[in-house]
């Protein structure tokens, strides 16, 4: 009778053991988890002639200076929030300027401060993709982006596409014109203007 109860309190100690090493290891892998960073996705757009607009997303830095450090984005009004500065106007600047313009205003408040901002959501200029694609809608107008671009952005063509008949409309001095455009000539390069540089707005038609 002894030797059954010795055993069976060795048994329960044994499965309380194994739990515990068990929820350890849990916990261990949670806390390993935790600890992954996250590497922030890089600026949309290096071009420095970029113009911000509205509803665009900006990641503004301060050096050594975190309560000015932070992502904001682009008011309707084309300003943005900013502690102590309050409204600034960002629309119509290049990045680079808007930093000068928060250089200057927050020399009031801090010494000699290095700002830079980047550009992390382009939200003010689209271009829209539509017709038998996979994938049609709204996109963002990156820097020098092509029609041919566009349409490899929208996932290609269904089955039933009628690439011959592409074409792009665009509004020019207030009046929407239709700009054919040559799928087989952009892609074998045998006609390599055809490949047009996207404006913001422009439709892309795939019937």
């Amino acid at each position: 009778m002894k030797k059954i109860t010795v055993t069976m309190i060795l048994m329960c100690l044994m499965a309380g053991g194994a739990q515990a090493t068990k929820e350890g290891g849990a916990k261990q892998a949670k806390g390993a988890k935790a600890q992954v960073s996250v590497t922030p996705d890089p600026a949309v757009t290096t071009d420095p002639g970029y113009k911000i607009g509205a509803q665009d997303v900006l990641k503004i830095d301060v050096w050594r200076e975190d309560q000015f450090t932070r992502s904001v984005p682009v008011r309707p009004d084309g300003k943005i929030t900013l502690p102590l500065l309050h409204d600034v106007q960002a629309a119509g600047l290049t990045p680079m300027e808007l930093a000068n313009v928060i250089r200057e205003q927050l020399k009031n408040f801090v010494n000699d401060p290095q700002v830079s901002v980047s550009v992390s959501e382009i939200n003010s200029r689209r271009i829209y993709v539509s017709g038998e694609v996979v994938k049609p809608g709204a996109y963002p107008l990156f820097p020098q982006m092509t029609a041919l671009q566009a349409l490899t952005g929208s996932g290609g063509f269904n089955q039933f596409a009628r690439i011959k008949n592409i074409h792009i409309l665009r509004v020019v001095d207030g009046k929407k014109v239709s700009i054919p455009f040559n799928y087989k000539g952009a892609v074998n390069g045998k006609n390599p203007t055809q490949d047009i540089e996207l404006q913001a707005g422009d439709v892309i038609v795939v019937p």
